[in-house]
């Protein structure tokens, strides 16, 4: 208790400096969680994706369309359960900065393929009713202050025109991991005008999500719906739900692989920052170190100095950036647009991750000093001048 005492006492006894490298600490580990949380919300489209769902769409590019008549083809296959589908409508609301998904949707099949979107059986009804009607997302509604039975109107661009849908429900996301963000409507009410200014490009759609019986089956059955439509004007590629939100993930590679590089650069300029402060306290405490040996304390006594006040420095940093990055987080979350991060919480792993990193830094940084403490002779320690 004595020896844990005065530990503490070493680690706090310059206090300006051991305030400003604890500050440095908390700093480092705060920026290290918010982009680590940065790259949770990036992927987390993939950890959400369904196992028994599949994603066929056009085998050129995802921006080409395919045809609906498609969906009655895949949905007699044996192994599918149900089929949905989706086509990126795009549009502006208010103004160009205000970005979230906006798609049209088969209402019928809708949240029978997803029922991670929670909804009332009285909105579903009154959403397959009304034929201009839409359903949005519990974190879009409280967004812009929405509610059933208001008017939504969205200028189109991919498609253009004055747009009017009517808000019949609102759905809750089913877990944390659900985007609560995006607006659906009918398809049917898309293509209906559509058809009127421009026939050509009717009778098509984004991409199909296809629900199977047996998550277990989904190559065997992507290899069967591609089947169907080989040779034909618009051949489809088939895969899984994780697979297609990866390929999103994959074009921004270059920014995720370099956000994860920086997160963990910052865990060296901790070690750096700490072990800083270590060799110079350890510097300062040559002699007294030589006295302890002369007095019959051990190397394991000397080890427990050192390395106990780095660590204590290190936890009270660690301790100072969690507390601080969880508001940080969540006024980061309510700054930035909630389409760009529909999912944006610090995740444990996280946490975890960052306490890890603190343990290894704090060990890490005492090994140098420590070294110089059990190596110097006793004779040279009581010379010592520093």
């Amino acid at each position: 208790m004595k020896i844990l005492k005065l530990i503490f006492k070493n680690a706090l006894r310059h206090k300006l400096r051991a305030f400003l490298t604890i500050v440095g600490i908390a700093i480092a580990v705060m920026a290290f969680g918010l982009l680590q949380t940065v790259v949770t919300a990036w992927n987390a489209g993939v950890e959400a994706a369904a196992a028994d769902r599949l994603i066929t769409r056009q085998a050129v590019s995802f921006i080409f369309p395919l045809p609906y008549a498609y969906k009655d083809q895949i949905s007699k296959l044996p192994e599918v359960k149900n089929v949905t589908f989706f086509n990126w409508f795009g549009g502006v609301y208010i103004d160009k900065n205000q970005f979230f998904a906006r798609m049209a949707c088969d209402p019928e099949t809708l949240f029978d393929v997803y029922p991670e979107f929670v909804v009332t059986p009285a909105e579903r009804e009154a959403f397959l009713k009304e034929r201009n009607s839409c359903v949005i997302g519990a974190d879009l509604a409280k967004m812009y202050k929405l509610k059933v039975g208001d008017i939504m109107e969205l200028e189109g661009d991919i498609y253009p025109g004055q747009w009017q849908f009517v808000v019949r429900a609102i759905y809750q996301p089913r877990d944390k991991t659900v985007d609560a963000t995006g607006m659906y409507f009918h398809w049917q009410y898309l293509d209906e005008r559509i058809r009127q200014v421009s026939p050509e490009r009717a009778g098509n759609i984004g991409w199909f999500a296809v629900q199977i019986k047996d998550a277990r089956q989904s190559a065997a059955v992507s290899e069967r719906i591609d089947a169907l439509f080989q040779n034909s004007r618009a051949e489809t590629k088939t895969e899984t739900e994780r697979a297609f939100q990866q390929g999103f993930v994959a074009s921004s590679g270059a920014i995720i692989t370099s956000l994860n590089v920086m997160s963990f650069v910052i865990i060296g300029i901790i070690m750096l920052v700490l072990g800083n402060t270590m060799i110079m306290s350890a510097r300062e405490r040559t002699r007294e170190y030589a006295v302890l040996k002369t007095l019959g304390f051990t190397g394991g006594h000397l080890s427990a100095f050192v390395a106990g006040e780095s660590l204590i420095i290190s936890f009270l940093g660690a301790g100072l950036g969690l507390a601080i990055v969880y508001p940080v987080v969540a006024m980061f979350s309510i700054l930035v647009p909630k389409g760009w991060f529909p999912v944006f919480n610090l995740a444990p792993s996280t946490v975890i991750l960052a306490a890890s990193s603190a343990i290894l830094v704090g060990v890490l940084a005492s090994i140098i000093p420590l070294r110089r403490a059990l190596k110097t002779r006793i004779v040279d320690g009581l010379r010592f001048i520093g």
